[in-house]
Protein backbone atom coordinates (compact mmCIF):
# COMPACT_ATOMS: atom_id res chain seq x y z
CA UNK A 1 0.00 0.00 0.00
CA UNK A 2 1.65 3.16 -0.95
CA UNK A 3 1.48 5.64 2.41
CA UNK A 4 4.35 7.43 4.43
CA UNK A 5 4.25 8.29 8.12
CA UNK A 6 3.85 11.42 9.54
CA UNK A 7 3.11 12.88 13.05
CA UNK A 8 -0.36 13.71 14.44
CA UNK A 9 0.61 17.19 14.99
CA UNK A 10 1.32 17.77 11.37
CA UNK A 11 -2.15 16.42 9.92
CA UNK A 12 -5.04 18.89 9.52
CA UNK A 13 -8.80 18.95 8.22
CA UNK A 14 -8.96 18.31 4.71
CA UNK A 15 -5.87 15.55 4.63
CA UNK A 16 -6.17 11.90 4.37
CA UNK A 17 -4.98 9.40 6.91
CA UNK A 18 -5.88 5.70 7.88
CA UNK A 19 -8.91 4.62 10.44
CA UNK A 20 -8.50 0.86 10.89
CA UNK A 21 -6.93 0.37 7.70
CA UNK A 22 -9.40 2.13 5.18
CA UNK A 23 -8.17 5.57 3.66
CA UNK A 24 -10.00 8.69 5.78
CA UNK A 25 -10.24 12.35 4.75
CA UNK A 26 -9.58 14.48 8.15
CA UNK A 27 -13.74 16.09 9.06
CA UNK A 28 -12.73 17.81 12.41
CA UNK A 29 -9.35 18.01 14.40
CA UNK A 30 -9.76 19.31 17.82
CA UNK A 31 -6.54 18.80 20.37
CA UNK A 32 -6.64 18.87 24.15
CA UNK A 33 -3.88 20.40 26.61
CA UNK A 34 -1.62 18.49 28.08
CA UNK A 35 -2.53 16.96 31.18
CA UNK A 36 -0.21 16.78 34.51
CA UNK A 37 1.14 13.24 33.70
CA UNK A 38 0.56 13.23 30.11
CA UNK A 39 1.19 14.86 26.95
CA UNK A 40 -1.54 16.85 24.06
CA UNK A 41 -4.04 14.69 22.57
CA UNK A 42 -5.56 14.90 19.37
CA UNK A 43 -9.22 13.99 18.47
CA UNK A 44 -10.00 13.23 14.75
CA UNK A 45 -13.38 12.70 13.10
CA UNK A 46 -12.70 11.29 9.74
CA UNK A 47 -14.97 9.94 6.42
CA UNK A 48 -13.74 7.21 4.65
CA UNK A 49 -12.41 8.23 1.53
CA UNK A 50 -13.58 5.01 -0.83
CA UNK A 51 -16.65 3.84 1.67
CA UNK A 52 -17.73 7.05 3.43
CA UNK A 53 -18.33 5.43 6.88
CA UNK A 54 -17.58 7.75 9.57
CA UNK A 55 -14.81 6.93 12.10
CA UNK A 56 -12.88 8.71 14.64
CA UNK A 57 -9.40 8.50 16.33
CA UNK A 58 -7.77 9.84 19.94
CA UNK A 59 -4.15 9.61 19.55
CA UNK A 60 -1.23 12.08 21.43
CA UNK A 61 0.23 14.64 18.89
CA UNK A 62 3.72 13.38 18.94
CA UNK A 63 2.87 9.63 17.91
CA UNK A 64 3.32 8.56 14.29
CA UNK A 65 0.07 8.01 11.71
CA UNK A 66 0.04 6.14 8.10
CA UNK A 67 -0.84 8.84 5.62
CA UNK A 68 -2.28 7.19 2.21
CA UNK A 69 -0.80 8.39 -0.79
CA UNK A 70 -4.12 9.32 -3.29
CA UNK A 71 -3.63 9.99 -6.60
CA UNK A 72 -5.98 12.65 -8.39
CA UNK A 73 -6.45 11.54 -11.90
CA UNK A 74 -8.50 12.77 -15.04
CA UNK A 75 -10.25 10.61 -17.39
CA UNK A 76 -12.99 10.59 -19.33
CA UNK A 77 -15.90 8.25 -19.87
CA UNK A 78 -15.94 6.49 -22.90
CA UNK A 79 -19.61 4.14 -21.89
CA UNK A 80 -22.04 4.32 -19.45
CA UNK A 81 -22.82 0.32 -19.08
CA UNK A 82 -25.47 0.95 -15.76
CA UNK A 83 -26.66 3.66 -13.64
CA UNK A 84 -23.74 2.59 -11.36
CA UNK A 85 -21.08 1.56 -13.54
CA UNK A 86 -19.16 3.40 -16.37
CA UNK A 87 -16.40 2.60 -18.54
CA UNK A 88 -13.23 5.25 -18.04
CA UNK A 89 -10.54 5.64 -20.29
CA UNK A 90 -7.79 7.57 -18.33
CA UNK A 91 -6.30 10.50 -20.04
CA UNK A 92 -2.51 10.24 -19.27
CA UNK A 93 -1.74 6.43 -19.95
CA UNK A 94 -5.03 6.19 -22.10
CA UNK A 95 -5.81 2.85 -20.14
CA UNK A 96 -9.75 2.31 -20.01
CA UNK A 97 -10.69 0.97 -16.22
CA UNK A 98 -14.19 0.16 -14.93
CA UNK A 99 -15.46 2.90 -12.38
CA UNK A 100 -18.43 2.68 -9.95
CA UNK A 101 -20.50 6.08 -10.55
CA UNK A 102 -21.44 7.67 -7.36
CA UNK A 103 -25.56 7.94 -6.97
CA UNK A 104 -27.32 10.91 -8.46
CA UNK A 105 -24.31 11.98 -10.72
CA UNK A 106 -25.51 12.30 -14.38
CA UNK A 107 -22.68 11.15 -17.00
CA UNK A 108 -22.91 10.75 -20.19
CA UNK A 109 -20.35 9.66 -22.66
CA UNK A 110 -17.02 12.07 -23.47
CA UNK A 111 -17.60 13.43 -20.12
CA UNK A 112 -14.19 14.52 -18.38
CA UNK A 113 -14.34 13.54 -14.70
CA UNK A 114 -12.07 13.88 -11.96
CA UNK A 115 -11.13 10.55 -9.65
CA UNK A 116 -9.26 9.98 -6.58
CA UNK A 117 -7.17 6.01 -6.92
CA UNK A 118 -5.60 4.12 -4.28
CA UNK A 119 -4.12 0.97 -5.52
CA UNK A 120 -6.99 -0.78 -6.82
CA UNK A 121 -10.20 1.59 -5.43
CA UNK A 122 -10.76 4.34 -7.58
CA UNK A 123 -13.65 6.65 -6.72
CA UNK A 124 -15.37 9.34 -9.03
CA UNK A 125 -15.03 13.11 -7.67
CA UNK A 126 -16.18 15.20 -10.62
Amino acid sequence: MAKEQKEVRDLKEGNYLMMDDAACVIKSYSTAKPGKHGSAKARIEGKGVFDDKKRSLSQPVDAKIWVPIINRKQGQIVSVESETVAQVMDLDTYETITIKTPEGMDISPDDTIEYLEMEEQRKIVR
